[in-house]
């Protein structure tokens, strides 16, 4: 790297550059060209303009980056500007009043990625940015950042101990040593937050130029895990994950930073610099190692507070537990489709006392009472065969999710345990309620058992053996004799007023579940909505299936909603989510809430709050209208299993409506300075 990336010509202390970011980088690509560095101010403003266009470049603390490669420039170079108007960069904190251009040559590799990855790491130390906004000169501005990029012939400062400067421990690495970073991405539906999470680790990694990283997304495709040789190399691992992690034990001993995934999303460079420094730190934080040989210990003591260890256990319970609600809730569609809506009265009987050889008439014997069924033959046959199906795998969902929930806090061990516990919660009527209490309990009971001392001769049987025999006992026990009847009698008492709403008291159920379906947009208050509806469609009952078409309808809404606010008000919405507008809508009929995700993301205070009142008029509708749903999953293409028809389409035309009216008027009443700045930058440039 250059000595003289930054002069005090290319200095501007407490300047007013205009209004918008595009002002801002005129003028610095201007002082740029004044002070010798740049041929063109025009290009080079021009490629900073398209840059920013593609993402805004705020960062925390009142700073602006804005970055490009460009034919303009000849010599990686930095201009600098403390502007005494803050003009407004799409930072997390509001407007900018420290900006730095940073330009490069367009062949000349990395080199500005080089001196952005060293300054975010710089940028982040609080006490970095109180010396920059109280120097009183050029000559001190530079020295300042000359000594974060490590071209200054003075000493550095010392860094500090202090936790916000944890994330520049990278400038302690020996120059020119590249670290080995792992990274685990996992939210609990493995569809969406996942692979966004490892995209951004991933994008984040590439601007780093002494980092190499490695993801390994445990989402809802296949898993590639990492080869052993690729963990034998690692310098630190993260975990980006709101459920357990898989097969944990892998990474013991290396330093580990852990949050949820949607950090990872909105602050991946701070995780990459945490994980950079904690390599370093002989007194990281380090995973542990399992304490017996056959459980992943994916919920043990990693430093998490208990409330997020029971919350990432349960989202892993949900997680595991969904497949089965969509496997089983559709063959149960399928099977109304072919069979018609009176096989529920018989299934069981046609299913197995008939063949493709002998094949049921209209009339069937079904507990010693002849029943007339609406169809006959084959179709009778077959849908009651794929009714039967999805019976068998709506049965597992309470046993799951008890099962999965055990798994998430003491590993394999407690698999067997957490099983039992949910069979026996369906069979003393506790249902979803009783597997939530017994994969706790077991997950609870299974890895204190782990952590004690045995024997060595008893050791190895401990995960196969002793522990599942024993916490299922001890499950199976408290749940017969103090715990069964109090949880029955309240899924009993829960049923009943389900079943008993009616005018008022459904809509507001429906405004309640509407509300919560658009709020975080697959995170766990979606997804307990969601697990809310799911758990009580196995019981077939009209009330069930009433919320479930609430829950499906209302969750379709967001993704449509902006697609179409897209189409209606194109210039509020930057070129990056007019892109997503036009897929976006495919995802919302599909019924993947999760398409909405990049709008809420960048903007969050506007788009939120316009998608829960759409997705509160949606489910108000469905429930006022009594439409019924049938089928867990599939948005429009499980239509032939809702019903009335007109008041589920009715219900999710209103709140698309609503809600791309309200988003479109909250941007054009109460705009935000860095999209529209976004928008209309890359307007100049097309």
């Amino acid at each position: 790297m250059q000595q003289h990336v930054i002069t005090p010509e290319l200095v501007r202390l407490d300047q007013t550059m205009g209004n918008s970011p595009e002002e801002v980088i005129e003028h610095l690509a201007s002082l740029l060209q004044e002070a010798g560095r740049a041929d063109n101010a025009t290009q080079l403003a021009q490629d900073a303009k398209k840059r920013e266009a593609k993402s805004p470049t705020g960062v925390p603390g009142g700073v602006a980056i804005p970055h490009c490669r460009s034919e303009a420039i000849s010599t990686p170079t930095l201009g600098f500007a403390r502007l005494a108007t803050p003009v407004d960069f799409g930072g997390p904190d509001g407007p900018a009043d420290l900006v730095f251009l940073i330009a490069a040559p367009a062949g000349g590799g990395k080199e500005h990625l080089k001196l952005l990855s060293k300054l975010a790491r710089a940028l982040v130390r609080k006490e970095f940015l109180a010396q920059l906004r109280a120097a009183d000169n050029p000559a001190a501005i530079v020295e300042l950042i000359q000594e974060v990029l490590g071209t200054s012939e003075s000493k550095p400062k010392a860094q500090g101990n202090a936790p916000a400067q944890a994330a520049s421990a990278t400038n302690d690495a020996p120059q020119g040593q590249t670290l080995t970073l792992l990274a685990i991405t996992a939210c609990p539906t493995g569809i969406a937050h996942t692979y966004m999470a490892a995209d951004a680790l991933s994008q984040a990694a590439e601007q780093m130029d002494n980092v190499e990283l490695h993801v390994e997304t445990q989402g809802s495709s296949s898993v590639t895990p990492f080869a052993p040789n690729v963990i034998e190399a690692a310098d630190a691992v993260i975990f980006a994950t709101d459920v357990g992690v898989k097969d944990r034990e892998r990474f013991a001993n290396l330093p580990v930073i852990e949050s949820g995934v949607k950090r990872a999303i909105n602050e991946p460079e701070v995780m990459l610099n945490e994980a950079v420094a904690a390599a370093s730190n002989p007194k990281a934080r380090r995973v542990q190692a399992t304490a017996n040989s056959g459980g992943s210990k994916e919920g043990a003591d990693q430093g998490l507070s208990t409330a997020k260890k029971v919350q990432q256990a349960v989202m892993t319970g949900v997680s595991y537990m969904v497949p089965f609600v969509a496997a089983g809730g559709l063959l149960l569609a399928l099977g109304f489709l072919i069979g018609g809506y009176d096989i529920a009265n018989g299934w069981k009987v046609l299913a197995t006392d008939y063949s493709l050889g002998n094949l049921p008439s209209h009339e069937v014997m079904v507990d010693g009472e002849l029943m007339r069924f609406d169809r006959a033959g084959l179709a009778l046959y077959l849908g009651a065969v794929l009714f039967a199906t999805g019976q068998m795998a709506m049965g597992f969902i309470v046993a799951a999710l008890s099962g999965y929930i055990a798994y998430a806090l003491a590993g394999r061990p407690g698999i067997a345990p957490g099983f039992v516990g949910g069979a026996v919660s369906v069979m003393i009527g506790a249902g979803f309620i009783g597997g939530l209490v017994t994969g706790l309990l077991a997950g609870v009971v299974a890895m204190w058992l782990a952590q004690r001392k045995v024997p060595r001769v008893v050791a190895s049987l401990m995960p196969v053996v002793i522990i599942p025999l024993l916490t299922s006992l001890i499950v199976g026990l408290a749940m017969f004799l103090l715990l069964g009847r109090p949880l029955a009698g309240v899924m009993t008492g829960l049923q009943d007023w389900l079943a008993s709403m009616s005018g008022s008291s459904a809509v507001l159920l429906g405004i309640i579940l509407g509300l919560m379906m658009c709020f975080d947009l697959g995170g766990p208050v979606n997804k307990a909505a969601y697990l809310f509806a799911t758990a009580g469609l196995s019981t077939g009952d009209d009330a069930s299936m009433k919320i479930m078409a609430a829950v499906m309808a209302a969750g379709m809404v967001p993704p449509i909603a902006l697609s179409l606010a897209t189409l209606m008000r194109k210039h509020l919405f930057t070129p990056a989510e007019q892109e997503n507008g036009k897929s976006a809508w495919l995802l919302g009929l599909s019924f993947v809430s999760e398409g909405a995700i990049p709008f809420a993301a960048a903007d969050p205070f506007r788009v939120i709050p316009s998608m829960m009142v759409g997705g509160a008029v949606t489910g108000a509708i469905t429930m006022a209208t009594g439409t019924t749903s049938r089928a867990p999953h599939g948005g429009i293409f499980v239509l032939f299993a809702i019903h009335p028809l007109w008041g589920f389409l009715l219900a999710l035309v209103a709140g698309t409506i609503t809600s791309a009216v309200l988003v479109v008027a909250a941007k054009q009443f109460w705009p935000n300075k860095a999209l529209e700045a976004s928008a209309r930058a890359a307007a100049t440039s097309a």
